[in-house]
């Protein structure tokens, strides 16, 4: 049997690299055929995505606006990524089901705890959409949840860096990677790979992490398989 595992899938994961923003069909395309490649290897996928190519809540965007109603935005703009890598995904003849946090029934299934542990079984590849459905909780939160409910052993979270750094690696290329890090290292230092409500709730439901750079062709098979990638977090 593969690895049961749930992946946080940033809106940056389908835009055009160039823009950093819309969705672009071949980068949403090589992301899809790697998730494709990792199912047929017989590994559960629980795909988290978020929407900050589209909206994001916290945004010079969303200045001025009520707060819960920019969320709300953002939780609409992953139903729309989530989308976009069902068809890319289908395409690689993967079979695969969206479930969202929002009820929009016409193009995904409510998220349903059992259900969706039910697509894994299956060997479908599973789509979560909407976040949590609440405002003021943020994608990293919903992969730590929903991690936890489908029983999973580990999130991956994939960036466009190497791992976990001391500081930020585009501003000082002397910046420190870590390789292995401490739930407890990671709120303490203040790393802001995810936020610390998601943290805490992987700390206490045992859930390692594992960040990785989804640049890097290749690294999201190798880190669903379980290969050393990036920087585990534990």
């Amino acid at each position: 049997m593969g690895r049961r595992v749930a992946l946080k899938l940033s809106g940056e994961a389908f835009a055009d690299p160039k823009f950093g923003y819309g969705i672009d069909p071949e980068t949403v395309r090589q992301v899809a055929g790697e998730l494709a490649e990792a199912r047929r290897a017989g590994h559960e996928i629980a795909i988290v995505v978020g929407g900050g190519n589209i909206f994001r809540g916290l945004s010079s965007a969303a200045a001025g606006m009520d707060r819960s109603n920019a969320d709300y935005m953002g939780m609409l703009a992953t139903v729309i990524n989530a989308l976009a890598l069902r068809d890319a995904l289908e395409s690689e003849g993967c079979p695969t089901r969206v479930q969202t946090a929002l009820r929009i029934e016409q193009v995904a299934e409510p998220y349903i705890r059992l259900r969706a542990i039910r697509h894994l079984e299956k060997g479908r590849a599973l789509i979560l959409a909407g976040g949590t459905g609440n405002p003021f909780f943020s994608t990293d939160t919903t992969v730590a949840l929903r991690a936890a409910e489908i029983g999973a052993e580990i999130v991956l979270k994939a960036t466009k860096v190497d791992g976990i750094y001391d500081e930020d690696p585009v501003s000082n290329p002397d910046a420190h990677l870590f390789d292995d890090l401490t739930y407890m290292d990671v709120l303490g230092k203040g790393l802001r790979v995810m936020d610390s409500t998601a943290i805490t709730m992987c700390m206490e439901n045992d859930l390692p992490i594992r960040v990785f750079n989804i640049s890097v062709p290749g690294n999201i098979v190798k880190a669903v398989a379980g290969e050393v990638v990036g920087t585990l977090v534990r």
